[in-house]
């Protein structure tokens, strides 16, 4: 086995007889196990690639138990030329291997015996498409000179295909892809440019075979193809059947939501709301979790900044992967569960692992698995602006500035559109080194006529949220680059240190004189306004599902939905099938 004592050291895990020479979804499986080491030891499965500015994707986090070797098995997309690459977590050797001699050492290690790649894995797609394309063609494979050539990599095979003087069976071909491409019923006449360039193709001398793709390829190059095209005001079924499915799911329509558009079934109330929720406990709405809160939450600007090193030693990969991870299954299970509506803001329970416990601050949590937890009563966490990922986005990787989370609270959690800042007036800049706060700057800046209207309501979230550091983690005193009280503390088996500064202040006063002390006081606040949260998450669903902003002639609907919401015993859930069965869902 080649064992691992610490991170980023060496030998490294980037495997070069782990690449892969094709795209495609790959199983790797890792056997190992915890060496010298009584409890798991937790490493990361990725990819890494020699070629510059590529993304370096972490697949998963896994632990190695302390047992007999064992083997973890994942399932991910890798790129052609990328290969396989380990990391391991929370431990380190100092400087003893340097002193020790190896048989000597006595630290914990991840022992890895082997590393399986096996794909590309043929994805189920509920049809063989090779035979769907080409059903009703006499098209046959010209089997090359050595037969052994089948065999190789880079194979290629090549087909005669034999079509009719008449070309019939060509044009139904080309119709029946269009109009899987189209996701709706296409007309012969809709086709006959594309008929037209099969046969131009032809008299170029190429093959019926090359021919047909060239004109199938025409078809995905068509705006019907690329974008959706809604013509009416009232959506019909196959219409219906796109926004649904690439509201819920991403992806064009399946074979149940294609059957009921042709039957002219989908524009029923109950059925689409049926369809909804299938498409809900369906697999791929993994995929509308991670666009929405990507989109609603900002959680694709995570990589925006990075953390400052020396006033957040802490912050890692694990750590931001974990931060991820606990807002997504967090979502997830809102709509799923059908959640009450100030659980966005407030709950009892949260989606943790070894990491994530760590860093908040609490106890007897282990290994990476995310799961549910139950919080203690006056726990901080519980609900979306405790959790590390929306706190990192709303913030960058130096300082937290009251203004830019207080806008984001009220844009995205509570629905109120913040107005720019009035021209002519600088910006509010933190003194990292500690000499004085931004709220005692921001109390300078209201102060001013033009400034004053907007931040009365953009501020008291932001000086709540004041308790939670640019990596979301709890803080009584501010970091500084300058002089202060020294903190040295272990992190997943390893010492980090940084200097404590000012003193947090996290209170404030609504504009409508509701004042609050702290976090949780504001949080309790916040949890109450029922119908304000309601308005936001509807606005924002149906901003995601519809492609455009709401605009004026949408608000009387808006409004009628939130209040059904927030005087009635309704879930989350619950708002996405009152977003789907609105006229605003069900309209151009």
């Amino acid at each position: 086995a080649v064992v691992f004592f610490k991170n980023y050291g060496y030998p490294t895990g980037m495997l070069r007889e782990a690449t892969v020479q094709k795209d495609g979804f790959y199983k790797i499986r890792v056997k190992g196990y915890a060496y010298q080491s009584e409890r798991p030891i937790t490493f990361s499965i990725g990819a890494t690639t020699f070629a510059r500015g590529l993304e370096q994707p972490t697949f998963g986090f896994f632990e190695m138990p302390p047992s007999e070797p064992t083997t973890i098995e994942t399932v991910a997309w890798l790129p052609s030329r990328y290969m396989v690459e380990l990391t391991v977590y929370g431990i380190f050797d100092g400087y003893a291997l340097k002193t020790t001699p190896v048989a000597d050492y006595r630290g914990p290690g991840l022992a890895i015996q082997g590393i399986e790649v096996e794909g590309p894995i043929p994805q189920e797609v509920g049809i063989d498409a090779r035979n769907w394309l080409y059903q009703d063609l006499d098209r046959k494979e010209i089997p090359p000179r050595n037969v052994r050539d089948r065999n190789r990599a880079d194979y290629l095979p090549k087909f005669n295909l034999t079509i009719s003087e008449e070309r019939v069976e060509v044009s139904r071909a080309i119709q029946r892809f269009a109009e899987r491409a189209f996701r709706r019923p296409v007309e012969l006449k809709e086709i006959e440019s594309y008929f037209e360039l099969f046969c131009r193709e032809l008299d170029k001398g190429s093959t019926p075979d090359e021919a047909l793709r060239t004109a199938w390829v025409a078809v995905l190059c068509s705006p019907d193809f690329l974008f959706l095209r809604e013509k009416a005001e009232k959506l019909n079924d196959h219409e219906l059947a796109n926004r649904l499915s690439y509201f819920l799911q991403r992806s064009a329509p399946d074979v149940e939501l294609r059957e009921l558009a042709v039957q002219g079934e989908l524009s029923k109330g109950d059925v689409i709301k049926a369809q909804a929720n299938r498409l809900i406990d369906h697999s791929t709405f993994d995929r509308f979790v991670r666009d929405m809160s990507d989109s609603w939450l900002q959680l694709e600007d995570i990589n925006f900044t990075n953390p400052d090193g020396a006033l957040y030693p802490e912050y890692d990969p694990y750590l931001q992967w974990s931060m991820l991870e606990e807002t997504r299954q967090y979502l997830r299970q809102l709509i799923r569960e059908n959640r009450r509506i100030e659980e966005l803001v407030k709950a009892d329970y949260a989606w943790l692992n070894e990491r994530l416990a760590e860093h908040y601050g609490i106890d007897d949590v282990r290994g990476p698995q995310l799961r549910q937890v139950r919080l203690e009563a006056q726990s901080l966490r519980g609900g979306l602006l405790s959790q590390g990922a929306v706190l990192k986005v709303s913030a960058n990787g130096t300082n937290t500035s009251p203004v830019v989370r207080g806008a984001w609270v009220m844009e995205r959690i509570l629905g109120q559109k913040v107005p720019p800042p009035p021209p002519g007036v600088p910006g509010v800049e933190p003194d990292i080194r500690g000499a004085s706060t931004l709220r005692e700057l921001l109390d300078k800046h209201r102060n001013l006529d033009s400034c004053n209207s907007c931040h009365r309501i953009i501020d008291p979230p932001g000086f709540a949220l004041e308790s939670f550091d640019p990596i979301g983690g709890f803080r009584e005193r501010f970091r500084t680059t300058g002089e202060g009280e020294r903190v040295v503390k272990e992190i997943m088996g390893r010492k980090v240190q940084y200097r404590l500064g000012a003193v947090v202040d996290d209170s404030g006063e609504f504009s409508d004189k509701q004042k609050f002390t702290n976090y949780i006081e504001f949080r309790e606040i916040l949890s109450r306004r029922r119908k304000d949260l309601s308005r936001a998450l509807v606005i924002k669903l149906l901003t995601f599902s519809t492609g455009r902003e709401m605009g004026f002639s949408d608000r009387a609907e808006i409004e009628q939905i939130s209040e059904e919401i927030a005087n009635g015993d309704h879930g989350i859930r619950d708002v996405v099938m009152k977003v789907v069965g609105s006229e605003i869902f069900q309209s151009k």
